[in-house]
């Protein structure tokens, strides 16, 4: 894939989410003639906005973590995060409710390595300064990843075999073998610090139970690092690299669904079987290109838009991967202020190993109670919610089982979906002591996996990507370029390497890295800072 002569050369991006808007501005930065084709008439994928009576709601991501990702990215376009969006600290970073049947207090979780071993130790006496070794091995283990593993192809092993690695490899190993939840619940006892520690698993796809607990490097961006929030919500990520992509030219078409990524004859010598040349849309166009990148996701690139012979990741390669869960989301507009929920509130059930079954076991279910992220940006955002009411996000992580029906608006979507919301909705008026917000809620929509399979082509209907499982993690994730196909690379969340706004980002890097023929493990040389 390597092609340094950029110039005058010419370039598909599949999907307008994060992946495909950051692609396109990358590659046209270097010169390439992009066209980016999103099939719905918005942009942002999974990333994407709402709005109804005033109340405007991200529907997707809402934790702006791994702030130097983001500032790397927006540099290499010339610019920086500072620039391009008015992020503010959040404080508390997020509260923490348990089931009142446990009697447990809620906790405000703040950002600072003091701040956050005084609140361990005041849970847990000792806690603290076990706290202060573990994020001293989740800071080192970050380090790592962004300089050795996030931003390495893997075309060769080089970066593996580098001696900063190979010194680390007794380290390495137990975080490898281990799971996340019996590293944490072997150095914490109170139920509430091992979910506070254990629950990122959830935002790599996984179970603490089923991620390696090298993961608990998340641990570092929450309590060392800091929770951001962009100002005007997450589409205000989307605008900025829409715009950075369009002042380079690239020509974004919405309502353009790709069905078809169309091929060739490979060049002569190749190992591959073909070439892709462009791609089909619905309304039977052709668009020609001499390279295409593909940032929808990667089931349905590989088993819908190629014939089988070109899957370079087949049905059968999928059947024996693990999803990350499915999403019940509520939007809720509420009446009137909330001030017993921060920005970020997390609702943990008590029994914990049996909530995540319920999610990734044999017999999947909703779980109830369940385990839950309710995200109220009106506590930071007053363009979000009309004067005096508040904008509610609320996430269930539920099986990845599109089965469980569509979502609707005020209520009218299928039976299954609405009468677990209203159960969410009950928990978070019991859990957090709002006893009339059923009552007070003026505007409605829930969001199922079934709606994730339809509206993003959602493989199992999962709102994530790819589960970070050993597995699927790094140099086992699948890659950025087609084995069977010259001219093919991809990006999102279940490539290389991983889920994520800041993996998507990386991941849109690493096909620029490719075509540059650079092995490197780490990010590209940037601009200095603007």
């Amino acid at each position: 894939m390597s092609d340094s002569a950029s110039s005058s050369r010419t370039a598909i991006v599949i999907g307008g989410g994060i992946a495909g808007l950051a692609t396109s501005a990358l590659l046209a930065e270097e010169g390439w003639s992009v066209r980016l084709l999103e099939a719905r008439s918005d942009l942002g994928g999974r990333a994407g906005s709402w709005d109804q009576d005033g109340f405007r709601f991200d529907t997707g991501p809402s934790w702006y973590l791994m702030p130097e990702v983001f500032d790397h990215f927006f540099r290499l376009l010339g610019t920086s995060a500072d620039a391009e969006l008015d992020l503010v600290r959040l404080d508390p970073a997020y509260r923490v409710y348990s089931d009142p049947a446990t009697g447990r207090q809620p906790l405000d979780v703040r950002t600072g390595r003091e701040l956050a071993t005084e609140l361990f130790e005041s849970v847990e006496p000792g806690a603290g300064a076990r706290l202060a070794d573990y994020l001293d091995s989740a800071e080192d283990a970050y380090d790592l990843a962004v300089s050795r593993f996030l931003y390495d192809t893997y075309e060769t092993t080089a970066g593996l075999r580098d001696l900063a690695i190979l010194r680390r490899i007794p380290t390495l190993a137990p975080l490898l073998t281990r799971s996340l939840a019996s590293h944490v619940d072997r150095k914490f006892t109170d139920p509430r610090l091992r979910q506070i520690l254990e629950y990122p698993a959830v935002f790599l796809g996984g179970s603490p139970y089923g991620v390696p607990s090298l993961y608990h490097l998340m641990s570092h961006l929450d309590l060392d690092d800091g929770v951001l929030y962009p100002r005007g919500g997450f589409v205000e990520v989307i605008k900025a690299i829409q715009r950075l992509a369009a002042a380079r030219g690239v020509d974004i078409v919405t309502g353009a669904e790709v069905v078809e990524i169309v091929t060739g004859a490979p060049d002569r010598g190749s190992r591959a079987r073909a070439r892709a040349t462009g791609v089909r849309t619905l309304d039977g166009t052709l668009h020609e290109a001499d390279l295409v990148v593909s940032t929808a996701d990667l089931h349905h690139t590989e088993t819908s838009l190629l014939p089988t012979e070109l899957q370079t990741y087949p049905q059968s390669w999928w059947d024996t991967k693990t999803p990350s869960p499915g999403a019940l989301l509520l939007l809720l507009g509420v009446d009137g202020e909330l001030p017993q929920l921060a920005h970020h509130t997390l609702l943990f059930a008590d029994d914990w190993r049996t909530n995540f079954e319920d999610i990734f076991g044999d017999r999947p279910r909703i779980p109830d109670p369940a385990s839950l992220y309710i995200c109220r940006p009106s506590a930071t955002d007053a363009d979000v919610a009309p004067t005096g009411s508040e904008n509610l996000f609320v996430l269930v992580p539920v099986p990845a089982d599109p089965g469980s029906g569509h979502g609707g608006i005020d209520g009218d979507g299928d039976p299954r979906t609405e009468a677990a919301a209203d159960r969410v909705i009950e928990q978070i008026s019991q859990w957090c002591g709002i006893p009339d917000l059923k009552d007070r809620i003026v505007v409605r929509r829930t969001i199922s996996p079934a709606d994730f399979a339809t509206d993003l082509h959602s493989w199992r209907g999962n709102s994530l990507g790819l589960a970070h499982t050993l597995g699927q993690s790094a140099m086992f994730r699948p890659r950025n370029t087609s084995r069977r196909v010259d001219a093919l690379a991809y990006a999102g969340t279940s490539a290389l390497p991983g889920i994520g706004l800041p993996m998507c980002l990386i991941s849109a890097e690493l096909v620029v890295k490719r075509l540059r023929g650079d092995r490197t493990p780490g990010p590209l040389p940037a601009p200095a800072r603007v």
